[in-house]
């Protein structure tokens, strides 16, 4: 504490971001600051703190900083460390859902419409997200049928190319066949941009038509497939509300706290609909409550469009403003409504939020003694030299020493980091040799280490075998050969016993200890991400060469099963019934197949 004492005096009165270090270096807390000097100094002076505050400040050991021209530019790299380090008082939307968008280039010529989920700052139109039971591909669909615009990617080149059904049918005006000029064009793309806006009077009556139509020539079919799109549109227009302008696209973000435990909720408004909500459970150390908004709302963005109005009673709203601007080169108002329809959408969105948190808090609580507090306590058990931040799981799948593969998986303070999972193909092995497999595949990571590559593969706290004492001493000999100081164990499957390079001794912990549970939950999820790489390398081979290994599966019956499950994946999902019901295979070869696939696959 001495130490930081001395750095708190040291403060420049420059804006710019400061990183709270653990005990053993690891970031737990990356924050911004307009001044330095007076941020930083209030976490360890000054007057009452949230309890979740009091408890990162009671594990910081020392903290650097970075300083920066302005605040917006703290903001920005704040939210880039935050990423990078994943520190465990930040706000980290782990249980962050995408919901689809339609994705219109409008730069284009000829733009397409189609289905994203992934939100990216190209200078295309996004529509959405939708949410609520209504169908993107439903969306699509009608704007194709009321507009006749293109739902394809044909590139569209100087040589005119054969149109395809849609045009025949009258779906399409074939820019790709030059069936139709750039201007006649860009006002169908004018009307599906305005469907899009929430305009769907022009859609509704076209429908109308079509399903009239349909029903007199008493093709029912296709009547009852317009009738359902225009129950899908009847819904949206149910969900507009009447008080607030058409052309109002707004998120509406009220945060509630127990001083411990946060939740945001979030109320999506598009084109004046009403398209949903849902809400976030958030683990935060910010001083202020704007400072926490302000935060989630700049991680939030990241994956969703930021919408031409944020409704919102507490956030740094002057500060947003500007880096909307700056990062996403959009005008965003930010406002906090004191009365009107705007007021009581934000009523809506903080009871939401309170609700959210009430009901949260035990599976909060109960999530943490499943990941940090089961690291914490790990650390303990097995003395490792630090806390188990990043913790990566290896495994090798193969059927006779086919295919061979290897699997990474990450796990981030307890949870699942899949953005970080790895695949390996094994190169250098012959045969069915599982020891020499890891040696590769941990040899091919750990070389990483210390190479321009380290960002994509940061090192480990400690590294999981999924094994027993044989594993173990096969890839210490790697980490041997690399001199490094990283924790290693191996898990064996058979008794759920924990070894460790430092003794002979295997560690043995109840099947309740949320610890060993932890170990479980990375050892299967390693297992599975490398049977399911496996399976769809497999698969691409040939589905007959795993059935040939099987007694009893002879030719004609191998063709029969291919015949009828096409895939490997498709086969290992079927029920023994569906096996059995195979010409040919009957009960007995039915469980004989379901019992080989389950045991080498």
């Amino acid at each position: 504490m001495d130490v930081i004492q001395e750095k708190l005096k040291l403060l420049p009165e420059s804006p710019g971001v400061y990183i709270m270090l653990g005990s053993d270096s690891e970031v737990i807390y990356v924050g911004k600051a307009r001044v330095l000097k007076n941020r930083v100094r209030q976490y360890f002076h000054g007057g009452a703190k949230t309890e979740k505050v009091a408890q990162m400040v009671s594990n910081i050991a020392d903290f650097n900083y970075i300083i920066t021209e302005t605040e917006i530019d703290a903001l920005a790299l704040e939210n880039s460390l935050i990423k990078k380090y994943k520190p465990k008082y930040n706000i980290l939307l782990k249980d962050d859902k995408t919901y689809p968008y339609i994705k219109a280039d409008v730069k284009s010529d000829f733009p397409s419409f189609f289905v994203t989920r992934k939100v990216v700052r190209d200078g295309s139109r996004y529509f959405g997200p939708f949410m609520g039971g209504i169908n993107c591909r439903d969306l699509l669909e009608t704007i194709q049928i009321t507009f006749g615009v293109r739902l394809c990617h044909t590139k569209i080149t100087e040589k005119p190319q054969r149109e395809c059904l849609n045009y025949h049918i009258g779906r399409c005006g074939a820019p790709c066949a030059h069936k139709i000029t750039k201007e006649d064009y860009a006002k169908r793309v004018e009307g599906a941009v305005s469907f899009l806006d929430g305009n769907l009077k022009p859609a509704q009556t076209v429908l109308k038509e079509k399903m009239t139509a349909a029903a007199d020539a008493e093709n029912f079919e296709q009547a009852l497939d317009y009738r359902n799109k225009l129950e899908m549109l009847d819904k949206l227009e149910q969900k507009r509300v009447t008080a607030l302008e058409r052309n109002i696209d707004a998120d509406v973000v009220a945060y509630a706290t127990n001083g411990l435990y946060s939740a945001v909720n979030v109320l999506i408004t598009r084109g004046g609909i009403m398209q949903g909500g849902f809400s976030y459970a958030l683990e935060d150390a910010h001083l202020t409550d704007s400072e926490a908004v302000t935060n989630f709302m700049t991680s939030y963005y990241q994956t969703h469009m930021p919408p031409q109005e944020i409704i919102c009673a507490e956030c740094e709203a002057e500060l947003l403003t500007q880096y909307f601007k700056e990062q996403y080169k959009k005008s965003v108002d930010i406002t906090e409504a004191r009365q009107g329809v705007k007021f009581r959408l934000l009523q809506m969105a903080q009871k939401n939020a309170e609700d959210f948190l009430e009901k949260s808090v035990d599976k909060i609580k109960h999530r943490d003694d499943m990941t940090v507090n089961a690291c914490e306590r790990l650390k303990e058990i097995l003395h490792l030299k630090r806390y188990p931040k990043r913790m990566e799981c290896y495994d090798i799948s193969n059927v006779s020493g086919v295919d061979k593969v290897g699997a990474m998986v990450v796990f981030s303070d307890g949870e699942p980091d899949k953005q970080s999972y790895r695949r390996f193909k094994i190169k250098t092995v012959e045969g069915a040799d599982d020891f020499a497999s890891l040696k590769e595949m941990l040899t091919r990571r750990l070389s990483k280490l210390g190479t321009d590559e380290e960002e994509r593969f940061p090192r480990p706290d400690l590294v999981i075998i999924d094994g027993g004492k044989g594993q173990l001493s096969a890839v210490k000999e790697v980490f041997d050969g690399f001199k490094l100081d990283i924790d290693l164990i191996s898990l064996a499957k058979k008794e759920e016993e924990i070894f460790t390079v430092d003794s002979d001794e295997s560690v043995r912990l109840s099947h309740r200890d949320f610890s060993l549970q932890m170990l479980q939950r990375i050892r299967d999820e390693a297992h599975r991400f490398a049977v399911t790489y496996f399976r769809n390398l497999h698969s691409k081979r040939n589905l007959s060469s795993v059935l040939e290994e099987i007694d009893g599966v002879g030719k004609q019956k191998r063709e029969t099963l291919m015949e009828k499950f096409g895939s490997l994946d498709k086969i290992m999902s079927a029920k023994k019934e569906e096996i059995a019901a195979v010409p040919g295979i009957g009960e007995k070869l039915a469980e004989k197949i379901k019992t080989y696939l389950e045991e080498n696959l």
